[in-house]
């Protein structure tokens, strides 16, 4: 190596769901993600303006899909696969939303992405 540092390519990484984010499968097949507000400003705005200890977060139905598919194993662009197999023209442009998509759950500690520096 010439001291570069080499990129690793996203659709390579591993998505894994959080520990202890807790979640659940509407009769709808929409996953709603369950997130509990701590912290300091949490706590005193649950006490001062009445907010939630528990955020609900909805997705949409591609995130549905993909979230029970998160077993740690699959890479992102396996999981893709698996997306554009169930709906087909419809993700298109396939591969910048499935990177995108996880790269908000990864900002918002959702997931962590296996094999990333």
């Amino acid at each position: 190596m010439s001291g570069k540092k080499q990129k690793k390519n996203y659709l390579d990484l591993i998505p894994e769901r959080a520990e202890g984010l807790s979640w659940e499968k509407g009769e709808d097949g929409i996953i709603v993600l369950q997130t509990e507000n701590t912290g300091l400003f949490n706590r005193m705005a649950q006490k001062l303006f009445r907010r939630p200890r528990f955020t609900n977060v909805h997705m949409d139905k591609y995130g549905s899909f993909l979230w029970p598919l998160l077993d740690g194993e699959k890479t992102v662009k396996e999981l893709a696969i698996l997306q554009k197999e169930a709906f087909g023209e419809e993700v298109e442009p396939l591969y910048p939303r499935i990177v995108k998509y996880f790269q908000i759950m990864e900002s918002y500690h959702f997931i962590r992405l296996k094999g990333k520096n």
